[in-house]
């Protein structure tokens, strides 16, 4: 009924060569009062904020329910985009006023994603389309207001989709490679261990980087099965290393904040390490400052402290790009700290910036913590580094990533990474 509508209020503003707007609207954290209180006190809420929705419209507006607890509002004959500004705020007011059920105030904020005809849309569902990628754009930015309609979200949703296929292609080609870029000891440049990097290559052998498939490692399913694969390549290629009695060093494993949404992070990767034989110290999981901001910090901490208890190290990388970046280091069961590519890469252009990274390598004596500098690309940055007390480092100045075969030469002759190789 909706649609038939919409397409019949399309056509009026077709041939009068007038406008209308199409909002969608989505209540924020719906599902955590179904969890929280019943879906009885979220049915209640939907009913009492129905009636409120309807009754803020004037003759030239209309509601329906799309399902769920997303409503879709048109507005017609709208003059210019002040009208659609007006009615949005009059629609993210129905919730200001308390809604009660059984005593209990039920709270909840409200998300609101708009497009104009013919302006973004020359029909129905390529409105409904663009309506519905601003309000993506705005929840992946923090929820609540209203984001209108622009072809930057377009071309950004086009992008998301297409690295999300790509992953997807990836996967199911069996095209997942791991590499491995060498943590040297920066005194002299021994080899202290490796991060194992995500790399795929394609039909013709072309190698590629994560950042063409960014965006799956928002996805749960497809993180984890990338997850998983890096894993197997991972074990399977520390247990050859183990099994040529090679002198194995630490392998570091990027986990990224979604794969910590079910409970059983911890549990997952030590099965695989027993399955493998591989011993716990031997790994280290570095994690961004991110991951202990996101919903679900709770299952973060309790993968992190069971993942320790097992004699599995814990980076945190990026470190001083996220927030309460101090707080992190008291509360989680840390032991090293990557300083930022970007700080290193700046250090010597900004005084500000080098007293940051001075301050960081100072950290870790203290508080019984690695600190491990990434990025290095020069001998400037080495010597400074050096200078003020960071003990590790990694970048091009040592070694790009390498493949398995050549980490498996490199570990045969225990060989120095020196910064003269690189060049």
């Amino acid at each position: 009924v909706f649609k038939k509508r919409l397409k019949s209020s399309i056509s009026k503003a077709r041939d009068s060569r007038g406008k209308i707007g199409l909002l969608l609207l989505d209540l924020d954290h719906f599902k955590h009062i179904n969890d929280t209180l019943g879906h009885s006190a979220g049915d209640h809420l939907l009913k009492v904020l129905s009636k409120r929705l309807a009754n803020c419209l004037d003759e030239h507006a209309y509601i329906a329910r799309l399902g769920g607890d997303e409503f879709a509002v048109v507005v017609e004959n709208v003059e210019n985009n002040q009208k659609i500004e007006t009615v949005s705020k009059k629609l993210l007011k129905q919730l200001e006023a308390p809604i009660t059920y059984t005593g209990k105030l039920l709270n909840g904020g409200m998300s609101i994603g708009g497009a104009i005809y013919p302006d973004d849309a020359k029909d129905g569902s390529g409105l409904l389309k663009c309506a519905d990628t601003a309000l993506n754009d705005l929840k992946e930015r923090g929820r609540g207001g209203v984001r209108m309609f622009g072809a930057d979200m377009l071309e950004t949703a086009q992008r998301k989709a297409k690295q999300l296929h790509t992953a997807r292609y990836m996967i199911r080609s069996n095209q997942v490679e791991a590499f491995y870029q060498p943590k040297v000891k920066l005194d002299d440049c021994s080899i202290i261990g490796f991060e194992a990097l995500l790399r795929w290559r394609d039909v013709e052998g072309e190698v590629y980087f994560p950042s063409t498939v960014a965006e799956a490692f928002n996805d749960f399913e497809l993180a984890t099965k990338i997850s998983e694969i890096m894993h197997d390549r991972i074990f399977t290629d520390m247990s050859h290393w183990m099994n040529l009695d090679l002198k194995v060093v630490p392998i570091s494993i990027n986990a990224s904040p979604v794969e910590f949404m079910r409970d059983n992070y911890a549990e997952t990767l030590l099965k695989r390490l027993t399955h493998y034989t591989i011993p716990a110290h031997l790994i280290e999981i570095e994690i961004t400052e991110h991951v202990l901001a996101d919903r679900g910090y709770e299952y973060v901490v309790r993968a992190l402290k069971k993942l320790k208890h097992a004699g599995v190290r814990i980076a945190l990388d990026d470190f001083g790009t996220g927030h309460s970046s101090m707080s992190h280091i008291r509360d989680y069961p840390v032991d090293s700290l990557k300083i930022d590519y970007n700080f290193v890469n700046r250090m010597h252009e900004e005084d500000s910036i080098k007293a940051i990274v001075e301050g960081i390598a100072k950290l870790g004596p203290i508080l019984s913590l690695d600190i491990v500098a990434e990025g290095i690309e020069t001998t400037q940055q080495l010597d400074s580094l050096i200078a003020i007390g960071c003990k590790f480092g990694q970048g091009f100045l040592f070694s790009q990533a390498i493949n398995a075969d050549q980490v498996q030469k490199m570990l045969g002759k225990q060989i120095l990474v020196s910064p003269d190789m690189y060049h």
